[in-house]
């Protein structure tokens, strides 16, 4: 066959992208295990950074051995119980996936207009929290997942509240879609940083935490409860307080948190 003719020409090149085709697969399958397995450690690192105990010289599993996972019937406001998750197939709450979980009609409740101020139009039925205690086995942390619409993606992240449950200890998002040097700053270590030492609820018991525009007033009656907006990111600084105000609100953890707070779950 001529090295110049339109067959050959056509046969090498089918050759070579099977060849390219097998390899690239054979990858895929064969690193698949390690991608899921770094996926799930990136994941607990999220969860410790959020806590504010993430430690770099330590192992991310020793760290979150000390971290209770559990699921939470968010309209119940209690923790799921075993009948309830073998009643739709969740045996292993490790492998459970919210977000999965958020968009099967077996597993979400749909939210109306006025309740999802956080722009997600379905919540899971249960969520999966994380809880630290103490040497006694007292609550000493809680970390939530969190999730909203900002201006150009859903921003998945965690927020962890001290025992009070009113106490922020950080707050951090592990996947977005928004503006680099706008929106994107919600990555900026300075301003995570603000978020330590935040009051959630008012004295009427309201979720008060959000971002203003422009910088806190400190001397303001609402600083406790107030973060600094994020410069040039109006509507991501919107989407922000409204997932917060959402998640940690009547619609989301709410009822939990005072369940809890109180010795009910």
């Amino acid at each position: 066959m001529s090295n110049d003719s339109t067959s050959k020409t056509i046969t090498v090149a089918f050759l070579l992208c099977m060849v390219c085709s097998v390899v690239v697969a054979t990858a895929a399958v064969v690193l698949r295990p390690a991608q899921l397995e770094n996926k799930a450690a990136d994941m607990k690192k999220n969860i410790l950074a959020a806590a504010n105990i993430w430690d770099e010289n330590k192992s991310i599993d020793e760290q979150f051995a000390n971290i209770e996972s559990r699921l939470v019937n968010v309209a119940a406001a209690r923790f799921a119980t075993e009948v309830e998750l073998s009643e739709i197939g969740i045996n292993d709450i490790s492998r459970y996936d919210q977000r999965k979980a958020a968009k099967d009609a077996a597993q979400n409740i749909v939210l109306s207009k006025a309740d999802d101020i956080a722009s997600i139009k379905r919540r899971a039925k249960f969520s999966k929290i994380y809880v630290v205690r103490g040497s006694g086995g007292e609550l000493d942390k809680v970390i939530l997942p969190v999730n909203g619409y900002g201006l150009w993606s859903t921003l998945y992240g965690f927020i962890a509240l001290e025992a009070d449950l009113n106490t922020v200890i950080g707050l951090g998002f592990y996947e977005h879609g928004e503006t680099p040097g706008l929106g994107g700053e919600v990555d900026n270590p300075n301003w995570k940083s603000i978020w330590p030492g935040k009051k959630v609820y008012d004295s009427a018991g309201s979720v008060a935490l959000g971002l203003v525009k422009g910088a806190v007033d400190q001397s303001g009656h609402n600083a406790a409860h107030e973060v600094d907006g994020l410069s040039g990111a109006t509507i991501t600084s919107r989407g922000v307080t409204n997932l917060v105000r959402f998640w940690l609100g009547g619609e989301g953890y709410g009822p939990f948190l005072k369940n809890l707070q109180q010795g009910g779950v």
